[in-house]
């Protein structure tokens, strides 16, 4: 799934303006520019329009964890995983909204996208396990759907 799409369903899902994405981005500790962001906000077939990059969609997710969880100061900032996956995209937002298992199978089936306890464990395993499973645009699309369903009713 195409990083502009994740960064506007978020930002939709949390009603926060461009400058509050560009404040979340920068909680991880990258420096962005509101102009940057409302590049990355705009919509593909508009003028203006830029892809962002795997970079940037890492410090958002890092941020976002931040941002609704608060700042662990007894541990050291954990290094940006690069390239950014629809995997790793599903597993910080369940890590920013304290999401348990049963709360993603409720997420999916509220979006008529049910998912069995094992396929929903193999998108979080890790790359090389035998069991892991990329996670697909449509599944992430679903997820982001039922999540904004979740927090905005």
């Amino acid at each position: 799934m195409i990083h502009n799409d994740v960064m506007r369903s978020v930002r939709y899902m949390l009603d926060i303006s461009d400058a509050k994405v560009a404040d979340i981005i920068k909680l991880s500790g990258l420096e962005i520019a509101k102009a940057d962001v409302v590049a990355y906000l705009t919509k593909e077939e508009e003028e203006g329009f830029v892809h962002c990059p795997d970079e940037v969609m890492a410090h958002f997710l890092d941020g976002l964890v931040i941002f609704k969880r608060g700042k662990d100061e007894t541990r050291p900032p954990l290094p940006i995983e690069l390239p950014i996956t629809n995997n790793i995209i599903l597993k910080k937002l369940r890590v920013a909204f304290e999401l348990k298992e049963d709360d993603m199978h409720a997420i999916l089936k509220a979006a008529e996208f049910p998912v069995s306890k094992p396929e929903l464990s193999a998108l979080f395993r890790k790359f090389g396990h035998n069991n892991y499973r990329p996670c697909g645009d449509q599944l992430l699309r679903n997820f982001l759907k039922g999540l904004t369903l979740r927090i905005r009713g």
